[in-house]
């Protein structure tokens, strides 16, 4: 009885060992991703990984924003920006791809890659828009959840006047955090 007992509490252990891993996220962008003009602990990445420790999860987010990136240098470092082990990618690149005068067809197939390459690998996958850039249809395109990031002038900006300040990222945090947590369980559940 004894020997069975110990089994059970041994194969428990080891369950629930293996449910408490860490969760990795990568922030993979460009320099709304980065945090451009803001402290690196004001970033959206920082900001949300001190949100959901403090709710309980055991999560690392990594930033692997690059101020510039577009989507074709985004699949030029995809494997370095996304690495082995890694859980859930949220994706925000384009803003400067349109800048570049890249062609929206084109963007939009290197969106799809990425986000092709990601689920290939098992990885859950949060596709951003940000400003008037909809990435809507291409996120419906691929089957993965998708958030709209936009916000007035004003208070939540850096000094630039484009990108966001600290407390704007506090604001796009709390917007994506419920499709964090859902994506948080599906790979928990893996």
């Amino acid at each position: 009885m004894r020997a069975l007992f110990a089994a059970l509490v041994t194969l428990i252990a080891i369950t629930t060992t293996a449910r408490a891993a860490t969760v990795r996220i990568v922030a993979f962008g460009d320099s709304a991703t980065e945090g451009w003009l803001v402290n690196p602990k004001d970033a959206y990445p920082a900001q949300l990984e001190k949100i959901l420790r403090a709710k309980g999860y055991d999560v690392r987010v990594k930033n692997a924003g690059i101020s510039g990136d577009t989507t074709k240098g985004a699949l030029a470092r995809f494997d370095k920006a996304i690495g082995p082990g890694t859980n859930i990618a949220i994706v925000e690149f384009g803003t400067n791809d349109l800048r570049l005068r890249v062609p929206v067809a084109a963007m939009h197939k290197n969106l799809i890659e990425i986000v092709r390459t990601l689920r290939k690998r098992n990885i859950e996958v949060l596709l951003i828009g940000l400003g008037s850039l909809d990435l809507s249809t291409v996120a419906k395109a691929s089957g993965v959840p998708y958030a709209q990031w936009k916000l007035p002038p004003g208070k939540y900006r850096a000094s630039d006047g484009q990108h966001f300040n600290a407390e704007g990222y506090a604001r796009v945090v709390s917007q994506i955090l419920p499709q964090i947590r859902t994506l948080i369980a599906r790979a928990a559940a893996k």
